[in-house]
């Protein structure tokens, strides 16, 4: 399995913080956002290989965390070439670029590399390993506007997902989905195929609706919460938690 973190974002809702700082490298609790995701990761054994996937702005920044960073798995930052916010090429045309560009035929799990979460990945990944399917993660939330600003999905008794909405105006459930997925070798390929057919190559939810239409995914509903950091009050918050 190879593990793909997205940091190609640039973050303007976050300015002037991350005016010349990828977020992902913003500190929390005195380490990088980054270096709490990889901590996850590392626990991971059958991850082999992670892949971040920044811009041209912030590739240096996050070559110099690799070279500081002691990690017990090969990091290799890709840099997908964009210059600016206006060119960026999305959250799901990153994902296509590493795959493109490394080569990838593996199971991949993509996580998004501005979110803190107090589950353990390691239980995603054993229930990814049980049923086989590709899977989502779950949680719940009752407050309507932090809805409004995720994914909200709908599944069945068996917890196969049945419908998904990237930041609805009208939540049809109080599940939502943060940006954590693992999707199996052989669903791999659909992704460039979603992207041919011209579908929204931005944030990584849109593809879920897509995919429910060719594969079976599950939902895997963890213990714990999970943070966006998109904004400034957020940010404050995580630290706060944290």
């Amino acid at each position: 399995m190879k593990c793909i973190i997205l940091a190609a974002g640039y973050a303007t809702r976050l300015y002037p913080l991350t005016k010349n700082q990828a977020k992902p490298l913003l500190e929390v609790a005195g380490k990088p956002i980054l270096h709490h995701l990889m901590e996850q990761v590392e626990t991971i054994e059958a991850v082999d290989h992670v892949y971040i996937v920044t811009n041209q702005k912030f590739t240096p920044h996050f070559q110099e965390w690799t070279e500081h960073y002691l990690s017990q798995k090969p990091i290799t930052v890709v840099n997908d070439q964009t210059i600016s916010n206006e060119d960026r090429l999305g959250a799901i045309a990153d994902i296509q670029y590493v795959l493109d560009a490394q080569k990838i035929t593996d199971d991949i799990l993509v996580l998004a590399g501005d979110n803190l979460f107090t589950f353990a990945l390691t239980d995603f990944v054993q229930f990814y390993q049980q049923v086989e399917t590709d899977c989502i993660t779950l949680q719940t939330l009752d407050d309507m506007e932090e809805l409004k600003e995720t994914g909200v999905v709908e599944i069945d008794e068996a917890g196969v997902v049945i419908g998904f909405e990237e930041k609805p105006s009208q939540p049809r459930s109080n599940l939502a989905a943060p940006p954590f997925y693992i999707y199996r070798s052989t669903t791999v390929p659909l992704i460039k195929q979603y992207l041919r057919t011209g579908n929204n190559p931005d944030a990584p939810g849109y593809f879920i609706p897509w995919l429910i239409q060719h594969r079976e995914v599950r939902a895997f509903r963890f213990d714990g919460v999970c943070y966006d950091i998109g904004t400034l009050e957020s940010y404050q918050k995580v630290q706060e938690l944290f």
